[in-house]
C-alpha cells in the first residue's frame, strides 16, 4: 500500500509506504546466508544492538516469573505519563514472552454509574496481584492526579483527597508484601506532537488517535503543574516514583526493564552490570522534583 504524491510536473504517482521490520527480525536473521530467494536489508547497528539487549532482558523477566511462581511473590507496576509517552510500547515488550496465566495488564475505561458511587480505589483493588502474579496498570488510580483534574472530570476536593489518601493505600500494599513500581514516562512536547502526527499516517496506529490528543498539547502547562503536585504529595520512601525519559522509546523500554530486574531477586539472575541504568533515562522522583522546582518559573525548560 502506498500514498499519492505529485512529481515535479504535477502528475500524481504512488510512492511506497515506509516498511518497518518487526522487532527481532534483524537479530534472528543475522547469520542467514545469501540466497536467490532472499533480499538483503540494511539496518542501523544500534537497532540490532537494541534487539539483542531486549531479548536478553526478556529472558531475565521469564526467570523472574519462574521464581515468583515458586515463592508466591506479587508484583504491581504502575505506568503513568502523558499521551504518546511510550507506556504501551514498553508494556508490550515486558509481557511479550511471559506466561499469560501469571501476567495481567489492567487498562480500565472510564467508570460506570455504579463505580462512580464507590470508594475511588474500589474498582482498582479487585485487579491487584495475587500470589505468583505480575500485574501492570496501564494508567491507574493516578488518573485522579492528572487527567481528571485537567479535563474537569473530578472536583478540586476529590483531587486533594486523593493526593492525601493514596500514600496510605500504597503503604498498605507494600507492607502486605506487594513489590510496587511506579513509573512516570516523561516525553517532550515536541516529540509528543511528532508521535501524534505519525498516528495519522500509520494505519496500524489508527486506534490510538483520540480527540484528547490535541488537548494534550493545548493543556501542556496544566499537566506540568499537576505532575509537580502529584510527585510532591506521592513520592514516598516506601513507594517512590521512577521517571523515565522516553523521547527515545527503545532506550526507555530497556532501561525500564533493567530497573525492574535490578530491584528483584530471582534464580539465575545475571551479574549486576547487566542492569546498569542510563542516568539520562532513569531519574529518581526526588531529582525530578528538584528539576521542576528549579524551573517552575521557566515552563519551557520543564520535562514532559
Amino acid at each position: 500500500m502506498g500514498k499519492k504524491t505529485e512529481d515535479k510536473n504535477g502528475k500524481h504517482k504512488n510512492t511506497p509506504s515506509k516498511i518497518r521490520l518487526l522487532e527481532e527480525t534483524a537479530s534472528k536473521n543475522l547469520l542467514t546466508k545469501k540466497g536467490d530467494d532472499k533480499t538483503a536489508i540494511w539496518i542501523k547497528n544500534k537497532h540490532l544492538a537494541y534487539e539483542i539487549e531486549l531479548k536478553k532482558l526478556q529472558i531475565e523477566l521469564m526467570k523472574l516469573q519462574r521464581t515468583l511462581k515458586t515463592n508466591g511473590g506479587r508484583v504491581l507496576a504502575i505506568f503513568e505519563g502523558r499521551d504518546a509517552a511510550g507506556k504501551g510500547g514498553t508494556i508490550k515488550r515486558i509481557i511479550a514472552h511471559l506466561n499469560p496465566r501469571h501476567t495481567r495488564v489492567v487498562a480500565l475505561t472510564k467508570p460506570n454509574e455504579t463505580e462512580i458511587s464507590q470508594w475511588y480505589f474500589q474498582r482498582y483493588v479487585t485487579h491487584l496481584p495475587s500470589a505468583t502474579e505480575i500485574v501492570i496498570f496501564d494508567r491507574s488510580w493516578y488518573n485522579r492526579s492528572m487527567v481528571e483534574p485537567v479535563m474537569g472530570f473530578c472536583t478540586d476536593e476529590q483531587n486533594k483527597r486523593f493526593l492525601k489518601d493514596v500514600p496510605m493505600v500504597e503503604e498498605m500494599l507494600v507492607k502486605d508484601g506487594i513489590k510496587l513500581f511506579k513509573f512516570y514516562f516523561s516525553v517532550s512536547k515536541e516529540v509528543q506532537n511528532e508521535r501524534f502526527e505519525s498516528r495519522k499516517d500509520d494505519p496500524l496506529k489508527q486506534f490510538k488517535i483520540s480527540p484528547v490528543d490535541n488537548l494534550a498539547q493545548e493543556y501542556w502547562d496544566d499537566y506540568s503543574i499537576r505532575k509537580f503536585q502529584m510527585l510532591s504529595e506521592t513520592n514516598r520512601t516506601m513507594a517512590p516514583w521512577t521517571i523515565i525519559r522516553s523521547d527515545n522509546k527503545k532506550m526507555a523500554r530497556v532501561n525500564c526493564m533493567k530497573f525492574i530486574l535490578s530491584q528483584m531477586d530471582y534464580e539465575g539472575k545475571l551479574p549486576a552490570k547487566a542492569f546498569t541504568l542510563d542516568p539520562k533515562i532513569i531519574i529518581s522522583g526526588i531529582d525530578e522534583l528538584k528539576h521542576m522546582e528549579d524551573n517552575l518559573m521557566h515552563p519551557e525548560k520543564l520535562r514532559g
